[in-house]
């Protein structure tokens, strides 16, 4: 496992402490991650295994079975999905690349979840406008861009049923959403995100320091 560490407060001691405090992953999430970890740097797009043990863990204690994901990277999170919504889950995924989700493909095919991945290569915000409005998803997780945050949430919002729940990840951005001195077109965007979301009546939020930050989003009932 890469000692890059994907929790910005934590040592690479005490993340492994926490990786190895968890399930054990199995064959084909190690794959996976090894895979994208030899794609050098950029391979900390991908959520931490704990980040991901968390979500597999809190999607199966609501019982998700239809959910939405903004940004697959190589497939990671929308295997822990996956596994956690069972045979009658449906996860669709919006990403642009078909050059990175297609590392995720081959997992998916090997975890035999792929049959409840419904992977659209397109701008995010089309695929999501297009989605009839009824309010029937239990859950979504927005891991994109960060200009488009805001963009994706009125999307999903409206499409979640009383109590679901939308995880937003890199809400932290580093640390530096603390910082007035740290500026810059990604972290102006989180902090509008966070305080947009913080001041919203339709819903109830809280930040919790996983990983690179991430916020439960309830809808209210």
């Amino acid at each position: 496992m890469s000692d890059i560490p994907k929790a910005f407060h934590l040592t690479a001691q005490i993340q492994r402490y926490v990786s190895d405090h968890c399930t054990p992953l199995d064959d084909v999430q190690k794959a996976l991650i090894a895979e994208t970890e030899a794609l050098g740097f950029i391979s900390i797009m991908q959520i931490a295994s704990e980040q991901g043990a968390f979500m597999e863990q809190f999607a199966r204690a609501i019982g998700a079975r239809r959910a939405i994901e903004v940004g697959t990277f190589t497939g990671y999170s929308a295997l822990c999905l996956a596994r956690a919504m069972g045979p009658e889950g449906r996860l669709l995924c919006c990403d642009i690349s078909q050059e990175w989700t297609a590392v995720g493909r081959k997992y998916w095919e090997q975890a035999g979840v792929a049959d409840r991945i419904d992977l659209r290569i397109a701008p995010a915000v089309q695929t999501l406008a297009a989605l009839p409005d009824d309010p029937v998803y239990d859950m979504a997780f927005i891991d994109a861009d960060k200009t488009g945050y805001l963009r994706y949430y009125e999307e999903i919002v409206k499409r979640l049923r009383p109590d679901g729940v939308i995880l937003v990840d890199n809400v932290l951005w580093m640390g530096t959403v603390a910082d007035p001195d740290s500026t810059g077109e990604d972290i102006d965007a989180i902090r509008a995100f966070n305080d947009f979301v913080v001041r919203d009546p339709r819903v109830e939020v809280a930040m919790l320091t996983v990983g690179d930050g991430l916020s439960l989003v309830r809808k209210k009932g």
